[in-house]
């Protein structure tokens, strides 16, 4: 299996373990590290509406307890007509683990809807190289 089919099955199979008993609304989310190890995540909500975790911060806390720091491309998976792409506090949280050309892949159960580089997802963005004197 090649690796982006191998993180999309990780995908489904981690939107089928999401804890979402509010929204109803399951979303997997797959990281491809730098060296090559792949990190999964599915969003856990809490009855504090809306205090839970999205799918993507859970694949990145695995990916930095995994011993990774970068992401070199990532699926994020969720049903539904609309694209299902990360919110604009997962899209900082994957900016702060980007390299250049981070690829997201937007994608439901049946596959790849859209792809783009992180630049092209959040653009003109912060980041850490933005703290240096």
């Amino acid at each position: 299996m090649n690796t982006l089919e191998e993180m999309l099955q990780m995908a489904r199979d981690a939107m089928d373990k999401a804890y979402a008993p509010y929204s109803g609304f399951s979303v997997g989310a797959v990281i491809k590290a730098q060296s090559g190890k792949l990190y999964a995540g599915c969003n856990v909500e809490n009855a504090s509406y809306p205090a839970g975790s999205c799918a993507e911060q859970g694949a990145i806390s695995a990916m930095v307890l995994g011993g990774d720091t970068k992401i070199q491309e990532i699926v994020v998976m969720g049903n539904g007509e609309q694209l299902v792409s990360p919110c604009g506090s997962c899209r900082q949280r994957i900016r702060e683990f980007s390299i250049p050309g981070t690829v997201v892949h937007i994608c439901d159960r049946n596959g790849v809807r859209k792809s783009m580089t992180l630049d092209e997802l959040l653009p003109v963005s912060f980041g850490p190289e933005n703290l240096k004197g």
